[in-house]
């Protein structure tokens, strides 16, 4: 099929490349914590925090806003196939249309997610061994309930189309579920899935010229920068306290998470729609300078989160620089940030 043909394909017809019910087999530890008075005053600031800032999105987002899917969605620069030859043979009617595709499958993949991110913290309310953590979690699962509702709003409903999950992000989210074990959960989700949101929506946020998308962004963003927060607290003593063959094997696990949401950016998914040729086009995305320095810039928030718990050996140092992401290293500790990132912040981004 050609281009535009595929360029054509209904909702439906995507929505059924994959089940839309799915169920995994995972085993989790339930834990009872009857120390109501033992408290960690950082989490239970946080905690606080969470419960002062959550925000309703009927009232707070313009869903008024007509949308322009003919606009550009951000800098033509950053456009995956940007320069290429496939890119210059383009007419600017196929060009608007890869902006539209690349743009629904981007999002699809956030709405996908947050519904990972819904799933493993509701899964953390159980196992976490303290009364503060489960609050705290218990107060993201309502966060991660609203960004599920907001983005499936957004996509369905303003962009009217959707992409299924993508293989990198789904072999992520299944290895966060499934694990046992209450801090690979933090880790998976809190750091690195939920840390790769951050710094992706903040770049979204900048770039962005549609007011909803805007809005949407910053108040997701306030939301996102504690749930980071919650995990820098929750693990930056825990891993010094345990042998090396658990360092090695937590700083193993963080590499493979890096490495499958660099490769996750390729859009496979929309140049197999388009009729295009895939692994053409996805080494393209590859190489192309917008979409590097987009890539590497995901890592910002995660990389100062790791070095903050103690998982960045020389081993992972020089893994890391081969990712093109060690420059990091030094940039500021996530937890720092989460202040900068509150309600009334986002309220202003909205408003400029």
């Amino acid at each position: 099929m050609g281009m535009e043909s595929n360029a054509a394909v209904t909702q439906a017809a995507v929505a059924s490349a994959a089940p839309s019910i799915e169920t995994l087999d995972a085993m989790l530890d339930v834990t009872y914590t009857w120390g109501y008075q033992e408290t960690r005053a950082k989490l239970r600031d946080l905690y606080d925090k969470a419960v002062y800032g959550q925000w309703i999105a009927a009232d707070v987002l313009p869903w008024d806003t007509d949308v322009d899917l003919e606009k550009p969605m951000g800098p033509e620069q950053l456009m995956p196939l940007f320069g290429s030859d496939v890119y210059l043979k383009m007419t600017e009617k196929e060009r608007r249309q890869v902006n539209l595709e690349t743009f629904s499958w981007t999002l699809s993949q956030f709405l996908h997610g947050e519904q990972g991110a819904l799933l493993a913290t509701a899964q953390l309310v159980d196992s976490v061994q303290d009364l503060d953590s489960k609050l705290y979690a218990a107060s993201q699962v309502a966060d991660e309930a609203r960004h599920v509702d907001v983005y499936n709003k957004y996509v369905h409903g303003k962009v009217g189309f959707s992409y299924p999950c993508n293989p990198h992000l789904k072999t992520l989210l299944d290895m966060i579920l499934k694990d046992s074990r209450w801090d690979m959960k933090f880790l998976g989700m809190q750091i690195m899935v939920e840390g790769l949101a951050l710094a992706a929506f903040g770049m979204i946020r900048n770039n962005t010229e549609e007011p909803l998308l805007k809005a949407l962004t910053a108040y997701v963003m306030g939301d996102e920068a504690r749930h980071v927060a919650f995990g820098v607290l929750s693990l930056r003593d825990y891993y010094r306290e345990q042998p090396e063959s658990v360092r090695r094997e937590r700083e193993d696990f963080v590499y493979e998470a890096a490495r499958l949401m660099r490769d996750r950016f390729l859009f496979q998914e929309v140049w197999e729609k388009m009729g295009l040729p895939a692994k053409q086009c996805m080494d393209i995305a590859l190489v192309n300078q917008g979409q590097v320095m987009f890539r590497q810039m995901l890592f910002a928030k995660i990389v100062p989160a790791i070095k903050k718990m103690d998982l960045l050996s020389d081993r992972q140092r020089q893994r890391f620089a081969d990712l093109g992401i060690l420059q990091f290293e030094h940039w500021t500790d996530p937890f720092a940030d989460h202040e900068k990132e509150s309600p009334s912040g986002a309220v202003s981004a909205r408003l400029s």
